[in-house]
């Protein structure tokens, strides 16, 4: 049998950050992520990455790198491209661990994706696609938040992500401060990271309408399925859940009990492009368009959502600019950005992505064979 899983090497990934980034719930200055990359019999391997943004997904580093030596032994002598037996192995071995199983789910794919000789998007059944991202404004006085606003403006973006959450009063003078800046005309999508409760979101969401915002994610806590439904029906804005959605059962959950308008999946909250396929397919069904996000991914993660985004057409915002935030990009091939903000996926088979070798060499690392 061809495809078989001969090898598992893990890598402990870590990408200095320009500067500190500042959500709501907290601020980092390295990415901290894991990288996986699986070879088979043929010598033919796959490569995945996972970004364990600890205060959404509670894992970390570590924690992946000691859940993925058992998932690698759990996969040894299994075919590559049987991804969802391979994944059923590892959810009945240990539950969620989301972030630690999608960088697995990525490498199974990559690998399954050359063997078939198609790009990723066309392996999943899809096509290119024009796909253009937004770009992320982090928390910071008003003053500082607008002059970041006209500097991504004059890069040509075609629309600005602005993380709020921190003082509902303050939130609304970044707004505006940020509208005044940039002029009319280019939309901003806001995002609070859980940082309201239910009665400063509708405020500041209320407060904030008039200044060309198209959506808002996550206003509320990732638990309050109630108060996020009551948020959607009482703001003049959509909603979109991010911290409460990550697996398909959660999307099944926010589709009946119709809380959100919009669904932001990201790879290293869902566990993997399985799921994401899954979560699509529900959002699909219920009439609810998604987006495409990212936590601290290099642009080999970036590689594998945006192939994922490219293959359907029910994705229709992208925020896939987390590599803007790195000090160093190590990757070769893969997706590059072209004029800033619109990315182009490469024509080699799998996601068409990997790391400089010199690069990983100086990583600590371990092989499970």
């Amino acid at each position: 049998m061809n495809g078989i899983i001969t090898q598992v090497e893990v890598f402990r990934l870590n990408i200095p950050l320009k500067a500190s980034v500042t959500i709501a719930i907290g601020t980092i200055s390295e990415a901290r992520n894991i990288l996986v990359k699986i070879h088979t019999s043929e010598g033919i391997y796959g490569v995945g990455e996972g970004a364990p943004f600890w205060m959404i997904v509670g894992e970390t580093q570590d924690s992946c790198l000691a859940t993925a030596r058992d998932f690698g032994r759990l996969l040894l002598g299994r075919p590559v491209w049987d991804i969802e037996g391979n994944l059923r192995l590892m959810d009945g071995y240990l539950t969620r661990n989301f972030t630690c199983k999608s960088a697995f789910d990525m490498a199974m794919y990559d690998a399954a994706a050359k063997y078939a000789n198609m790009p990723l998007y066309q392996f999943l059944g899809g096509s290119k696609r024009r796909i253009t991202t937004d770009e992320t404004i982090y928390i910071d006085s008003p003053e500082a938040m607008a002059a970041d606003a006209l500097a991504i403006k004059e890069r040509g973006a075609e629309a600005i992500k602005v993380k709020l959450g921190k003082d509902p009063k303050e939130d609304i003078q970044r707004i505006k401060a940020i509208r005044r800046a940039i002029g009319d005309g280019l939309p901003l999508r806001v995002d609070a990271n859980q940082g309201w409760d239910y009665v400063s979101a509708v405020q500041v969401l209320k407060a904030i309408a008039a200044y060309g915002v198209q959506y808002c994610e996550q206003p509320v806590k990732h638990w309050d399925y109630e108060n996020l439904g009551r948020v959607r029906a009482n703001s003049p804005i959509p909603i979109c859940a991010d911290e409460s959605l990550f697996d398909h059962i959660d999307a099944l959950k926010l589709a009946q009990k119709q809380s959100v308008d919009y669904f932001n999946i990201k790879l290293s909250k869902s566990g993997g492009i399985n799921n994401a396929l899954k979560i699509n397919s529900i959002a699909e069904a219920a009439g609810i368009p998604c987006m495409i996000g990212c936590m601290s991914e290099s642009r080999l993660g970036i590689t594998a959502n945006t192939h994922l985004a490219s293959a359907r057409q029910n994705v229709v915002f992208y925020d896939l600019d987390s590599p803007f935030e790195h000090a160093i990009d190590p990757v070769i091939g893969g997706a590059t950005y072209r004029n800033s903000y619109h990315l182009d996926l490469p024509e080699t088979p799998g996601h068409g992505a990997d790391f400089d070798p010199e690069f990983l060499g100086g990583l600590e690392s371990f092989s499970v064979d």
